[in-house]
């Protein structure tokens, strides 16, 4: 196919999309007279020049191609969501503003679905996750909550109050660690003003804490990608740690469980966890992990293959 006329047919493939707003495949493929497969190659060609985006959504398995700043008009395709996608589509538009940690694990994993319409972004000084309606302004944004103190608890320190000068107990305080000596004001039943210095007594720096979310979400992330690659649907959140996720998924008509671990090393207790509630729910269960089974675990499980029974005798 010549050049030009192949330029020409994904000019005519952006005025479509320009008319019609987001599209699939094969209304676009009915437009230009050409059949999906050709379609598909101009439409990639297209997303590589970045004249073109697609959406997350899916309608009947394909995704929609929209121009950029054509957004706002997936909108309008929500009801292509599942149950719970759209619950959380429903209740993020209705707010405008969620925070990630006050809402129910089912709808927390539904947040990270929809990402057409759920955009994450940081709530300083807590570094929170909030979930913003795409639609919506970041500057609308007012956080109802306590304010944080900025300052994080990383060690606890004593100041000892000179006698003469209060009758209050020694003090604990939670501040970072610092080479100089704070200036710290200190309340006295008279309502005087004492200056005391704090001394710091360890000089060992603190490690900073790993973030409980990061964990959870790249396990999640991880486990997402292998649902997908498998045609399974999540139905709901059993249980949601930093180390482990349990879902209720469904392939076809049959239910299940997937219990994913964020471990490098899988060990009996993992087992037994899993068949514990896969045992309580009467559901068959799969264990999916970011590590491998031990050699120990790995030599039982090679072990049970055979083992038809284990009987007592006298």
């Amino acid at each position: 196919m010549p050049a030009q006329s192949a330029q020409e047919t994904k000019q005519r493939i952006i005025n479509f999309i320009n008319r019609n707003g987001p599209s699939l495949p094969i209304h676009i493929a009915r437009d230009i007279s050409y059949n999906t497969l050709f379609t598909s190659a101009f439409l990639s060609e297209l997303l590589g020049e970045k004249n073109i985006k697609t959406s997350w959504l899916r309608v009947g398995g394909s995704p929609l191609y929209l121009i950029p700043g054509q957004e706002p008009q997936l909108e309008k395709f929500s009801d292509y969501l599942n149950s719970k996608e759209k619950e959380a589509f429903l209740l993020l538009k209705q707010n405008k503003f969620l925070h990630d940690e006050e809402l129910q694990p089912a709808i927390r994993v539904a947040m990270r679905e929809i990402k057409d319409f759920a955009i994450p972004f940081k709530n300083p000084p807590a570094e929170n996750i909030v979930w913003k309606y795409f639609t919506v302004d970041p500057s609308e944004y007012q956080d109802k909550k306590q304010p944080v103190a900025e300052v994080i608890v990383e060690e606890r320190i004593v100041i000892p109050v000179k006698k003469g000068i209060s009758q209050e107990p020694q003090k604990e305080l939670d501040i970072f660690e610092n080479k100089e000596k704070l200036p710290v004001k200190l309340k006295n039943p008279a309502k005087q003003k004492i200056k005391a210095r704090v001394e710091v007594r360890s000089s060992k720096k603190a490690k900073p804490k790993k973030s409980p979310q990061k964990g959870n979400d790249r396990l999640f992330n991880s486990a997402k990608e292998y649902l997908q690659n498998n045609d399974y649907e999540i139905i709901d959140v059993i249980g949601l740690l930093k180390d482990e996720i349990i879902l209720k998924v469904k392939k076809g008509r049959e239910e299940q469980l997937i219990v994913a671990y964020n471990k490098k090393r899988l060990i009996e207790s993992d087992i037994i966890r899993a068949n514990k509630k896969s045992s309580e729910l009467n559901l068959p269960y799969t264990i999916i992990s970011r590590g491998e089974p031990s050699k120990k675990l790995q030599e039982l499980i090679e072990a049970a293959k055979n083992l038809s029974n284990i009987q007592k005798i006298e």
